[in-house]
């Protein structure tokens, strides 16, 4: 699975491709195939993302995982603390970065 992952222009946020518009939740994700190339240059000339980049991912039942580390803690927010998390609220959050 590969999934497009950048930065918000405007806000600096990391943002997931959801097919047709930049989400800044990884579950919204999709997968992009062979197509990723494409999505990028449309995007990056649209100028909606900085620095936009393919990924692989993992499909799991709450949606895509990113299979390195580093995408997971973008996904995920601060490792610092749980409740510093995107999601402080989720209780499974801290188990992405192990």
């Amino acid at each position: 699975m590969k999934i497009l992952t950048g930065n918000d222009l405007a806000s600096g946020a990391v943002t997931w491709w959801a097919g047709s518009y930049w989400s800044l939740h990884v579950e919204d994700a999709i997968d992009v195939g062979e197509t990723g190339e494409a999505i990028l240059t449309r995007e990056e000339g649209a100028r909606r993302v900085n620095n936009p980049y393919i990924i692989d991912a993992v499909e799991t039942a709450d949606g895509p995982r990113p299979a390195h580390i580093k995408d997971r803690i973008r996904a995920l927010g601060p490792t610092v603390r749980p409740d510093l998390t995107l999601k402080p609220a989720d209780p499974n959050a801290g188990s992405w970065v192990i």
